[in-house]
């Protein structure tokens, strides 16, 4: 078992501040591992709840009678099954002394975040979790997790051919029964084939009404599919920064898979030489190393955006908390060049910095405030932010 001693020392700290945490993340994910890791190591009295074992419904169905005396932590998977759970642990939450705290999972977005948000505001906490990254798995099989992505599962197969089947297979049920068990009743094969356009839109902006007369539906209805796929957190979107100039900017979102193995399992990618002979490789490779970037620096998703402008001008990554302004561009090449667009981003958005995130395996500096920095090195060369 591979530890992710970051995510488990996060859960504890916000166990320790609030009296309910949420942790949120993709099916697979590894959220049910992480919860019995933290019960093992800080918790006493545990009980657990997991809400696809028809047991553990039934006893709940009277949720206070059966909670309300239980003390230590109590972990509740799968808690988008039973959004009516939310007003009974705002009242535990309440009680005097916290004799429990909460830890719930969920695999899905909507009904947790709008029940939480109604029922729980100011008791809760969200932790969102993605798949392995190189600080757990190691930068020395990087390229592995690029291939397979962070899935437990797929990272770990015994081979890219196994991986590959499981992600496949993972792809199968997640449309055909996880998304049904949500109250989604989109046809599997209609949100199949959108995700796999979008894999082979991957890190570009995305014409819905393109998409919408290739379905033969309304953009409203893309626009829903689109926003399904990204609530259950295999889809994100990358949100355009405007600022007050005299230029044409880009207003629509830019549309990751949020995972690169998905990515590769869509377009039928085995192994790192097709990955590398595909025309999507390098969009598959800048949107594995953003993500990286933003663990690092430890920023939230609201908290980044991408710039361009209809001139030419643009920026992939661009960080902001506070007056903080921190700009990336990533190239998959071993010597990278800085380039007009760079020098335009850096003085229209006023940035600290632009950091040209790369392939190779040195850091040095490209221009006054703009650096080269290998991947391999974030780590070490990326402070996260204050």
């Amino acid at each position: 078992m591979i530890p992710r001693d970051r995510a488990l020392g996060e859960v504890a700290s916000r166990l320790g501040k609030f009296p309910v945490v949420a942790v949120v993340g993709a099916r697979q994910v590894g959220k049910t591992t992480l919860a019995r890791q933290v019960a093992a190591r800080d918790w006493d009295q545990v009980t657990f709840f997991d809400l696809e074992d028809p047991r553990d419904e039934a006893h709940l169905a009277d949720p206070t009678l059966a909670i309300q005396d239980l003390r230590g932590l109590v972990v509740i998977d799968e808690i988008q099954r039973r959004p009516e759970l939310f007003p009974v642990l705002r009242v535990m939450a309440d009680r005097p002394q916290l004799p429990a705290r909460f830890l719930i999972l969920g695999s899905a977005s909507p009904h947790l975040l709008r029940q939480s948000s109604e029922s729980l505001a100011g008791r809760i906490s969200y932790l969102e979790l993605g798949g392995f990254s190189p600080d757990e798995v190691g930068f020395d099989h990087l390229r592995r997790l690029w291939i397979r992505g962070g899935f437990p599962r797929s990272f770990l197969a015994g081979s890219n051919g196994d991986s590959l089947e499981w992600r496949l297979e993972f792809i199968r049920t997640f449309l055909e029964r996880d998304l049904p068990q949500l109250g989604i009743s989109i046809p599997a094969a209609a949100l199949r084939r959108l995700w796999t356009m979008l894999a082979h839109s991957h890190g570009q902006i995305v014409n819905l009404s393109s998409f919408a007369r290739s379905f033969g539906v309304a953009d409203t209805t893309v626009r829903r599919y689109l926003d399904v796929l990204t609530s259950t957190f295999v889809v994100r979107q990358l949100q355009p920064w405007h600022e007050n100039l005299r230029k044409r900017q880009v207003k629509s979102p830019k549309v990751y898979l949020t995972d690169s193995g998905l990515l590769h399992a869509l377009l039928n990618l085995v192994d790192l030489e097709a990955v590398e002979g595909h025309p999507q490789a390098g969009a598959s490779w800048e949107g594995f190393a953003a993500e990286i970037v933003r663990a690092r620096l430890g920023a939230r998703r609201d908290e980044c955006y991408f710039w361009a402008t209809h001139a030419g001008a643009e920026i992939d990554l661009l960080v902001i908390r506070g007056n903080s302004r921190l700009g990336f561009e990533f190239k998959r090449t071993v010597a990278p060049a800085v380039t007009r667009s760079m020098r335009v981003a850096l003085e229209d958005l006023g940035l600290e910095r632009i950091d040209v995130i790369h392939a190779g395996d040195a850091t040095y500096p490209l221009a006054d405030r703009i650096r080269g920095v290998p991947l391999v090195r974030v780590l070490d060369d990326l402070k996260p932010l204050a």
